[in-house]
């Protein structure tokens, strides 16, 4: 089926991904990336697809309603994919404001561009990715299930547990079609090095230390980014209209239990040792919640769906990405960058 779709956040981690997906694998489709290009968003993740045909980028913001009316017009666009968001709780934490104007009044930016340029058909799709935080925390042997009750506990959970709100309040007030899916934390190639994955493996590397918040007893899921791209292509042509889907890579881990996994996987990589030295409690973060945990089973037992790689074999293949790539980090680390971490991660 030949569709315009509009992927928002396509120049981010998870976005180069989705867009290169689906570019490659639906060439008869149209596909638009709508991304701002502020500090985790990069066009280098896109290099190898920019020449095709069916694949055209914009820079601009999903808050502004004159860009987004003209692009669904210009280029008839019938389906959404939204991946446009603050997503880094740190961040969060020190500037809510700024997440809430682009998870809140962005994503009901683009609600009300879907509404007015669809009006009423039932062909389109606005499929809206959220996270796993927006549940809060959960005790083990306990699984977030897609009726678990919403339980933020972050100003970036809560800004994300708002736009997925308004995306089911706009289907029930307005009719608009519309599927959620939440997932658990992603990791792989590409993504910004603030995160913890790409963060220790870049101080790894450089024989820096690895900042733990507290104790690093923290649980999360761990899904790989490739896996996770797989699952919103499926959910976007197979998906139920007004569903719900939970996406996990199976993969529970500690914080520190991760940390020292991966501490092992460089080293064999480098030919290095004894990395684990490098690792360095820190005052924990505010409001750190303890764990994370998703049940998988309604989209493996609907869409087929399963994670294809074990942590080990994901973090193994993500290690080797960001060793190789070592001119994108020193692309997308800036000075600011470095200056924001020395002071987030105090010692005690």
């Amino acid at each position: 089926m030949k569709r315009s779709i509009l992927i928002t956040g396509g120049a981010g981690f998870i976005g180069s991904h989705v867009v290169r997906r689906l570019v490659v694998n639906y060439p008869q489709c149209q596909i638009t990336n709508l991304d701002l290009l502020t500090y985790a968003g990069n066009l280098e993740n896109l290099k190898d697809i920019e020449h095709l045909d069916n694949y055209y980028f914009v820079k601009g913001d999903i808050g502004d309603e004159r860009l987004l009316s003209r692009l669904f017009k210009e280029y008839d666009i019938d389906g959404v994919v939204h991946l446009a968001a603050e997503s880094h709780v740190d961040r969060s934490i020190s500037d809510p404001l700024s997440f809430i104007k682009a998870n809140v009044l962005g994503t009901v930016t683009l609600l009300n561009a879907c509404l007015n340029h669809w009006r009423g058909s039932t062909e389109s799709l606005f499929y809206h990715i959220s996270t796993d935080e927006v549940y809060g925390s959960i005790v083990a042997p306990e699984l977030f299930t897609e009726t678990t009750a919403y339980d933020p506990q972050s100003p970036y959970s809560a800004s994300k547990a708002s736009s997925d709100h308004f995306v089911r309040a706009y289907r029930n007030t307005y009719n608009l079609p519309v599927i959620i899916s939440n997932c658990s934390n992603n990791y792989g190639p590409c993504q910004f090095p603030e995160k913890l994955i790409p963060l220790c493996i870049n101080n790894i590397r450089h024989r820096k230390p690895l900042p733990i918040y507290g104790q690093g007893e923290n649980i999360r899921d761990w899904l790989y980014v490739e896996d996770h791209a797989r699952a919103i292509d499926l959910i976007f042509h197979k998906g139920k209209e007004g569903e719900i889907y939970n996406i996990g890579g199976d993969n529970q881990w500690k914080n520190i239990d991760l940390v020292r996994l991966l501490c092992d996987i460089v080293d064999n990589q480098l030919g290095t040792t004894n990395s684990q030295e490098l690792i360095e409690f820190v005052k924990d973060r505010p409001g750190h919640d303890a764990r994370y945990a998703i049940d998988a089973s309604k989209i493996k037992s609907e869409l087929d769906w399963k994670p294809s790689v074990s942590l080990e074999q994901g973090l193994a293949k993500t290690v080797e990405w960001y060793l190789s790539n070592e001119e994108w980090l020193k692309h997308v680390t800036s000075g600011q960058y470095q200056e924001y971490y020395q002071e987030l991660y105090s010692k005690r």
